[in-house]
Parts: C-alpha cells; structure tokens; sequence
C-alpha cells in the first residue's frame, strides 16, 4: 500500500483545517485564539500569515475554493470572514477581516460554506445554527437562525448539494436535516428526497443515534440523496431517506467524530481510535473494507518532519534520551514509577496519528471520487492518505457489525 504523506505542524493539537483550492496553502487552528496560514515548500509547510482577531479558541475552519475566502469560528461567540486585499499602508496583500453578526450566547463550535459560497453555516452551543448571507448594504454577513427542534449543542454541519439543505448532528443524540432557504439569496431548489416545499427552518428529517451518543459528525453523499452521520457510542449511521432506511455499522473501537464521503458508495470515518477507516456499501447494506493505515507496526520510524515512506529515521534528534524528553512534552509520557525504563515504548500506537483524529477532509480529485483525504489530530500531524490503500482490519475492527 502506498504510504501516506505526514506533517508534524505543531507539537499542539490540530483543532481544525482547511486547504486552498490548488492544495498550496493551508489554514489552521492550533488551539489557540489564531488561525495560521501555511504555505507548502518543499516537504514541509511554513507559516506566512497569522489571522488574528478572535478572542478565544477558533473552533472551526474554512476555506472557500472559489472566491478564496477564509472563515473561522470560535469560542467568543464570533465568526469572521476573511479576504485578501491590498494593505493601504505596504502595499502588501494581506487577509482582511469582515465581521459576522452571529446573534448567539454560547460558543461558535462548526462554520462550512454552503457549495455556491454565497453563506455558510455556523454551528453553536446556543442550540442554534447561524445561516449567514452577506448585506452588501452594510459591508457585513448577517444570520439567520435555525433553531427547532434542536435541544442541545450543535457539533457538525454539512450543506447538500442544492445549496439549501443543510444536515446538523448535535449533543441531543439526534441528526436532522433542514431547509436552509433564504428569499432573495437563493434559487428554489428542485424536489428531492427529502421534500418540495422547502421554507426556512422546515425539517426534512429527524434520526437518532442507536445507542443514545452525541453525534458527532454528519455528511452527504455526493448526490446528496443519502445522509451519514457519526455517533458517541461507536456507532456510524447511513440513511436512506426515500425508505426510509437506515443502516447502522457498530463497533468495539473508540467513537468516530469526523466523516467524509469519497464516493457515492464509499465513506472514510476517523476518531478516537486514531486511524481512518473505510467504508463501502448501498441500498442494500453497508460494511467496513479496512484502514488506511497499516497497524501491523509503530510509527517511531516517521522523522519529525516530512513524508514517510519506510526511510531510515532522522538520526541527529533519534537517541532515546531525547525521545523521552520529547514525548513528555509533546504526549505527557513519563517514566515508569521508582524512576525506571520510559514509558514511551509502551504507549506508542502502531497508527500514524498518536491521538484523536479531529478532522478529516478530501484532499484530491472530483466530488464523488476523492482520490485523496487529509487528517489532522491532537498530536499536531498532518496526513494525506491515498483512498484505494486499504489495509486489512486490526483486531477491533474484526468486530464491526451492522444492525
């Protein structure tokens, strides 16, 4: 199988990111109350730009291909949109804030732009969704709120493809799809499966976790016909709509919290269980192919920069004092009690990501046949896998089941 490409970026979690449209830049969140943007060079990626305007920690990314236009969203409450435009004093271009008048109490936890780029979603813990379109009267984006049924905070979004539907997974164990249509802004969409009459906040459909988990995350397919979405009790949902029918694939692994579909037959899920799985089905059932990550040995091989491709490690920085000094910065790995061997042997995961995988994103080729996806996770790397190099199932997933 081919190996994937992986970036140490920060010795800090990876909270969200996002790619440019060519895949020569990249916007991410490292925890903190800034967003960086990095340029690739070489087998590396190198910060150019920080965006700083938010007060707390950003959330959430994104980058709209088209119009080139970043947002981000954040614990303040608050969600920007940034643009490039000449600085009045350098000359130089640089990114351009433009304010978001969300109207929520609570935290800003998701923002994506819908497909046609003209608003975009933000999720919160104010039990509402914010559905923002720009005033060009007032030079900023206003919202408006989808709010029943929800009951608890909202975790993830994901737009159809008609630019009007919009799928929510949150905290009140349920995942839903709305009507997202707002008069003046958009066109009105075509009958679909989940409906004609599609006015502002009308919900197209309402399914609960199996088990009573958080949902975590929630997707389309490229057609939009069909919904998934990822749940806290180590369940992922597959929803037929016109059924309707729904498929649940469970599993003894940890949860899932991040999804994306490469096909209209195939799904990638990552999570807790700190590797990206996929996942191949229709119609008439759903199941588990194998990772993408080859689990059969530990990663300790992977030098702290660039690709891996089995090389020998980087040997400057590759003695084991230095290795235990490293983890107990980066990953709080100690020594054994009574001041014995590192601990770090023990503790290290025979998967590429050392932690939770927090995003997942498609990385190369067409709506509806990814060729590529891109991971990021708390231990601070960044990974591009190759869709097509499965590896056989570890011993946890053997047990994935559908009911």
């Amino acid at each position: 199988m081919a190996a994937p490409e992986i970036y140490n970026i920060a010795q800090s979690p990876i909270t969200s990111h996002a790619f440019n449209a060519n895949r020569t830049q990249l916007a991410v969140s490292l925890n903190t109350n800034e967003a960086q943007i990095l340029t690739h060079t070489g087998n590396d990626w190198t910060p150019i730009e920080t965006l700083s305007e938010h007060d707390k920690i950003i959330t959430s990314i994104d980058w709209a291909p088209n119009s080139n236009r970043i947002v981000t969203a954040s614990q303040d409450r608050n969600a920007y949109v940034w643009q490039q435009a000449p600085d009045p004093l350098t000359g130089r271009t640089v990114w351009k804030p433009t304010l978001v008048l969300l109207r929520i109490n609570r935290a800003a936890t998701f923002v994506r732009w819908s497909p046609l780029e003209d608003k975009f979603a933000v999720a919160s813990g104010a039990r509402a969704i914010a559905v923002c379109s720009f005033d060009p009267d007032n030079n900023w984006w206003v919202a408006k709120q989808l709010k029943k049924p929800i009951r608890s905070t909202v975790l993830s979004v994901d737009w159809h493809p008609n630019n009007v539907l919009l799928a929510a997974g949150s905290a009140d164990m349920k995942a839903r799809v709305f009507s997202a249509y707002i008069k003046d802004v958009d066109k009105r969409p075509p009958p679909s499966v989940w409906g004609e009459k599609l006015p502002f906040n009308t919900v197209c459909g309402e399914y609960s976790s199996p088990s009573g988990g958080w949902v975590h995350s929630v997707g389309f397919s490229p057609s939009g016909d069909v919904l998934a979405f990822t749940s806290h009790d180590s369940t992922i949902s597959v929803v037929y709509p016109g059924g309707p029918t729904v498929y649940t694939i469970r599993s003894n692994s940890l949860p899932y919290i991040t999804l994306t579909w490469t096909a209209e037959d195939a799904i990638i899920a990552a999570g807790h269980d700190c590797q990206p799985v996929l996942l191949s089905g229709g119609p008439s059932g759903w199941q588990v192919v194998g990772s993408l990550d080859d689990t059969t040995a530990p990663k300790s091989s992977v030098g702290p920069r660039g690709m891996s491709g089995g090389a020998s490690p980087v040997g400057r920085l590759n003695s084991a004092a230095f290795n235990t000094f490293r983890n107990a910065d980066s990953r709080g790995l100690g020594s054994s009690p009574g001041g014995g061997a590192p601990l770090a042997t023990d503790t290290e995961l025979f998967t590429v990501h050392q932690n939770t995988i927090t995003t997942i994103r498609p990385y190369e080729g067409a709506p509806g046949a990814v060729t590529r996806v891109s991971t990021s996770g708390v231990d601070g790397k960044l990974v591009i896998w190759n869709v097509n190099s499965v590896s056989g199932l570890g011993p946890k997933l053997k047990a994935l089941r559908v009911g």
